[in-house]
């Protein structure tokens, strides 16, 4: 009978624990009513996956126990004296916990939200430390079955659930959409920028390369422009940096603070934020919570293609995250899921690119034979589809998607164009631990060479379309390269957890967001390595060049010094208080 004592008190601390962690995802998505059947459904959700193994967990260290110490434990259906210790440890957690997410996550919070949390945090540790002394106390001179005693740990686990609650407070509103109509901004140059976005690109690799000739256009940048490191945000999704890109503002005013949506069991409500440092997205790994990804009606802030087609200015975008459906522009608009729908009967759909007229010239870009990466430069299908089939498909879309963009450039005469390459995240993923010396893996050095062959033929794949890129610019275009996030060796707890969840290829990891960079080369711009600065700057700045205000609520800042002296000096920042009323 009292190893079914020890089950129940090991299932008690299991909801517990699974309580905490709802908690903390409450903190992380204020739009959520705290009672409401959306937490419920996320609280059972936590207690049937983390909940169970905590109690499997915490039940075979209680029968170990009975296996080395002189005294057996027999405790009762709810033993004081057992669950003071554990609430303590799981406290003690879930502040840990706490402090880590509202550190990572401080940019996608707001604020406000990271106020709340923070006071959460030193609640839940003052919880712990009180918990831990009850545990003390009971244990050195506590009687058992005093009431006392039970009534002082029922309000201390009470209390270390309410005042978490209670600093978070209510469910708040997600931020307004911007109004459809804009002010006049005033005159504009005649100026062009051209920028071409990457995923997963660190300026670590491509420097020696560099400078060994192998990557001569990025050489050409590097010593003919300006550069700087960008500091990237979390979560490092493309998603949440391009849309700070695209605005100029941290994701908590976006409105864009993740990739995707998450939904536990139908819930009314979807979540923006699962907890990291706590394997969450291993519950979407396994089916247990579903993955939504977000869509154009995500933003609730005006994105550079907005202002710039209301100032008049002509604009084309290929492959910019979240341009699903297609938002009307004055240019053209190809959106980055629109190889989704290949093979569908959804690839007619007109809500892939604006204006639906390009939309056979996109599907001839996919579908035309001269399409084909060529086999110097995109990495061999071998023996592993793991691992290389996504590699192939990226450098493939990739391809189709450059098409798309060298086409549809010259019909519109556009005068802000991006494209967005997304095969050096994908390669990086798979092959960035096979690159870093010192470290130990499971790969024959015959593959382990093949795999930093093939990262490098994709840089230079992107070397040699920024090179097509400075060819076509005209004397006063800016060519922007800029890297939302850089790449690194993926933690070795995350990697034990992909081996366990059956994924053994991946290496790379951009979750402790690594600096991105910008590189900067046209007839205006300096030769300098300068201050390192945020994504968020990356919308002034192009404001700036085309001769628009800065918004003054942005977050970012127009990186004047790229330029040459005699550039700023004739063209002073002008400012509008916001894009987004």
């Amino acid at each position: 009978m009292r190893f079914l004592r020890m089950l129940t008190n090991s299932l008690l601390a299991g909801a517990l624990g699974a309580a905490y962690l709802t908690v903390l995802v409450l903190h992380l998505n204020p739009h959520v009513p705290l009672a409401s059947d959306t937490t419920w459904r996320w609280f059972a959700t936590f207690g049937l996956f983390y909940g169970v193994h905590l109690a499997a967990l915490i039940y075979l260290l209680l029968m170990a126990r009975e296996f080395v110490s002189l005294h057996s434990l027999s405790p009762g259906w709810a033993s004081v004296r057992v669950l003071a210790w554990l609430a303590a440890a799981l406290a003690a957690a879930a502040a840990v916990l706490m402090w880590l997410n509202v550190r990572g996550f401080e940019v996608a919070l707001g604020d406000t939200t990271t106020r709340r949390m923070t006071a959460a945090a030193v609640a839940t540790s003052a919880s712990a430390a009180v918990l831990l002394g009850i545990a003390i106390a009971h244990y050195s001179f506590g009687r058992r079955g005093s009431r006392v005693g039970a009534a002082l740990f029922v309000i201390a686990v009470f209390g270390s659930l309410a005042l978490p609650l209670a600093a978070r407070g209510p469910a708040v509103s997600d931020p307004p959409r911007p109004s459809s109509a804009m002010s006049p901004v005033g005159e504009i140059s005649d100026r062009r920028v051209v920028m071409l976005l990457l995923d997963g690109a660190s300026l670590e690799y491509i420097w020696p390369r560099a400078a060994e000739g192998r990557l001569p256009n990025f050489a050409r940048l590097l010593d003919m422009g300006a550069t700087l490191d960008l500091a990237t945000i979390r979560p490092t999704s493309p998603a949440t940096v391009w849309a700070s890109a695209a605005t100029g503002l941290y994701p908590y005013r976006t409105g864009v603070r993740s990739g995707s949506s998450y939904v536990a069991w139908n819930a009314p409500r979807s979540l923006d934020l699962l907890p990291d440092h706590s394997l969450s997205h291993a519950l979407v790994h396994l089916g247990v919570v579903s993955e939504e990804p977000r869509t154009s009606d995500a933003w609730r802030s005006r994105p550079l293609w907005s202002i710039l087609s209301n100032a008049g200015i002509r604009v084309g975008l290929v492959r910019w995250p979240l341009t699903y459906p297609a938002p009307a522009v004055n240019g053209f608009v190809v959106s980055d899921r629109y190889h989704e729908l290949i093979g569908t009967v959804m690839e007619l759909d007109d809500a892939a690119a604006y204006p639906a007229a390009i939309l056979p010239s996109v599907r001839l870009a996919f579908a035309s034979p001269d399409g084909q990466p060529q086999p110097d430069v995109l990495p061999v299908v071998n023996a592993d589809p793991r691992a290389e089939a996504p590699v192939i498909v990226a450098g493939l879309r990739d391809t189709a998607y450059s098409r798309t963009f060298r086409d549809l450039q010259p019909r519109f005469g556009a005068r802000f164009v991006v494209m967005r390459y997304e095969g050096l995240d994908t390669i990086g993923h798979y092959y960035m631990g096979d690159t870093q010396p010192g470290v130990v893996r499971d790969t024959n050095e015959q593959d382990r060479r093949r795999h930093v062959q093939e990262l490098d033929r994709y840089y230079a794949y992107i070397d040699a379309e920024i090179g097509a890129a400075v060819v076509a610019l005209e004397p006063e275009d800016l060519l922007l390269v800029v890297s939302g996030f850089g790449m690194q060796q993926q933690d070795a707890l995350k990697q034990l957890a992909g081996r366990l969840l059956g994924d053994r290829t991946r290496t790379g990891s951009h979750d402790r967001a690594p600096d991105g960079f910008l590189l900067a080369y046209g007839a205006y711009v300096q030769h300098a390595r300068l201050q390192r600065g945020s994504i968020v700057d990356v919308a002034p700045t192009v404001l700036y060049y085309l001769g628009l205000p800065v918004g003054r609520d942005m977050d970012g800042y127009a990186r004047t010094d790229i330029f040459v002296q005699n550039f700023r000096a004739e063209r002073p920042i002008a400012f509008i208080p916001s894009y987004n009323k």
